[in-house]
Order: structure tokens, then sequence, then C-alpha cells
């Protein structure tokens, strides 16, 4: 169960048995529980679709991404990797490609093999609570990056035009930080300010791996595309007395309107919190880790795209789904291909 302690979930696995044990007339012949086979099969099935319910729901979405399964199965990141990081959790996240490719099943996998590495390389990772899912992603993924990096080196570039601007920051980032992780995952915003006293532009540029857009209000009735979460998340913001900006022409605070776009699209977007299932202009959604129950306790899984349609992924089983059962409040971390090879695609 997310959220307890060791001793928590053992004293419950302790119960459950005790309990077991006396409704079925049963006779212990040793005071210690803990030795029972009956207290060791429960206790294993408590971590593995509790406690690890998170990293399984999303390895198994990472394991439907062509580009990034086919780079761990090619080894191609042997080659090209100029990082003096030991590549550890890209030999783990091959390994368990590899398992998955075989087996279908991450439980037959054992990924407590695959999390004692991640813990091992990314020793400060929180633990575990409802953000498990999206916070294990974004540090596995900074992880990989880190350790299959192409580039050693830093060249600085000054400011110009918006467009030249913008393409000098991407290149400024990809002289630090290239990888395929980078290839597949990380985008570009623009962020723009307007001044409403002398009418000063500023645009400003930062790295994506995920974004949390808004959804549009909308009746019972009908869903929404992620052309229209799209919309709604670059529509221009008021921001003034407390939030007013720094005017870099007036020198001092103005009202003014900011405006947030994407500016390079990523291959793969990775969307958090009840968004779009349909409709997608730019993307197909290939897979979805889904999140229920409360925030201390919950159960994530896992629906991925397969050759002949799409499949729900719960820990030990696999199950077909229709596309029209995709749609639910339980859908936590969203998974899309992009379908345009224009990787600057701006609105």
């Amino acid at each position: 169960m997310p959220g307890a302690s060791g001793g928590n979930v053992e004293g419950s696995c302790q119960a459950l048995c005790q309990t077991l044990i006396s409704q079925n007339g049963l006779q212990r012949e040793t005071a210690d529980i803990s030795q029972s086979v009956l207290y060791t099969s429960l206790m294993g099935l408590l971590l593995v679709t509790d406690n690890e319910c998170f990293l399984n729901a999303v390895v198994q979405c990472l394991s439907h991404t062509p580009g990034l399964r086919d780079y761990c199965l090619l080894k191609t990141f042997r080659q090209e990797k100029s990082s003096k990081e030991e590549a550890k959790l890209m030999e783990g996240t091959l390994s368990t490609h590899q398992a998955i490719l075989t087996t279908m099943l991450l439980f037959e996998v054992n990924p407590r093999q695959f999390y004692s590495i991640f813990k091992e390389t990314v020793p400060y990772f929180s633990g575990y609570s409802q953000q498990d899912a999206q916070e294990f992603l974004r540090f596995l993924l900074d992880r990989l990056h880190t350790e299959v990096n192409r580039r050693v080196c830093v060249r600085r570039t000054g400011k110009e035009p918006v467009q030249k601007y913008a393409a000098a920051m991407w290149k400024k980032h990809l002289e630090r930080d290239d990888s395929k992780i980078v290839d597949l995952f990380s985008g570009q915003l623009r962020s723009s300010l307007h001044c409403s006293v002398c009418s000063h532009h500023s645009n400003t540029f930062d790295v994506f791996c995920d974004l949390s857009l808004p959804m549009p209000k909308r009746g019972s009735t009908g869903g929404v595309t992620l052309r229209e979460c799209l919309d709604l998340f670059s529509q221009e913001e008021k921001l003034d007395k407390e939030n007013a900006p720094m005017c870099e022409r007036c020198t001092r605070r103005t009202q003014s309107t900011k405006r947030l776009s994407i500016q390079r699209f990523p291959q793969v977007i990775v969307i958090q919190n009840l968004c779009p299932l349909a409709g997608a202009v730019l993307y197909d959604l290939y897979a979805v880790c889904n999140h229920s129950g409360t925030v201390n306790m919950g159960h994530y899984t896992a629906c991925c795209r397969e050759d002949n349609g799409w499949c729900f992924y719960n820990d030990s089983s696999v199950t077909p789904v229709s596309e029209n059962q995709l749609q639910t409040n339980q859908a936590y971390v969203l998974f899309y291909q992009r379908t345009n090879s224009n990787s600057t695609l701006r609105k």
C-alpha cells in the first residue's frame, strides 16, 4: 500500500494470515507465522500488486514506445554514448524489455530487480504517493538520459530573433544534453511576455518532457480533443498586481500578458491528469497509465495498444479492452506518439 511502512505491511499480512487460519480451522505448528508459506506468499503478493504497481504500469507503457524499445533492444546506446556514467539503468531497461518481449508480462519479469537498480542509481526518489507514476517516470527518463548522453561539453550562444533564438536555445540544449531520451521525449516551450505599458515583447524557452494540460469545460456528452486542450493551454493570461513581471524596457513591474505555446513538439508527448483520449491532431494515443484509489492508498495499471487492439495490464494479468473503455477518470499519465514528422510544428 503506497505510503505504508514495511512494518505496517508486515503487520497487515500477519493479521490476514491469522484470520484465514482461524476461519479455516487450521492449526499452526509454530508460533512464528512469518515463517509460514501462506505469510510468504501474501507478502510477495502485497509487494508486487501495491508497492510496485506504479513501476509495472509505467514500464509497460515505455515498453510500448517503439523508439525507446528498439533503441534498447538494438543496444545502440553502447556505441553512441559519450557520458562517463555507467549505463546501469539502461542495461536494466534492456534486460526488462528483452524479458517482456519473451513473456509479455512484466509480472513474470520480476520488477524488483529493475526497481533495485533504479533505487541504486536514483537514491533520492521520494517513495510512495499518488504522484509516484509521474515522478518515477521523470526520474527514470532523466537518469536514462544522463547515462546515454551523447554530449560532454557546452557552448553558449547569444540572443537572436524569435525563430533563430529558439533554434539557438535548442542547439545549446543539445550541446549539453543529447540522447535518445531527448530525441523521443523532449520538447520546447515558449513563454511570451507582452508589456501593456510599452508594448515590449520578450521570449524565454524551456525544455519539457511532460505536460499538464487544462481541460475545457464540457457537458456530460462528448469528449474533448488534444487540440482543444492545447488551445486552452496557449490562451493569453493577464498578469497584474502581485503577479506583474519585471519589464526589461520599463525596468519596473508592469501589467502584462503571458502566453505559453509549444515551440517544438516531441516525438512522444506525455500528458498528465485527466487529458483527452480522442481526436488528437498531431498525435496518436498508444499507452495510458491509470491510477485508482486515494492519495495514500491506490493502485496503478496500464492500457497499451497492441497490433490487434488494446490490452489492459494489471500486474499479473493481461486482458483485452475496447477503445471506448479507455476514456475514464482513472487515466493519470497518457502517452502519445507524434504522427507528423515535422518536429518544429507550431500553432
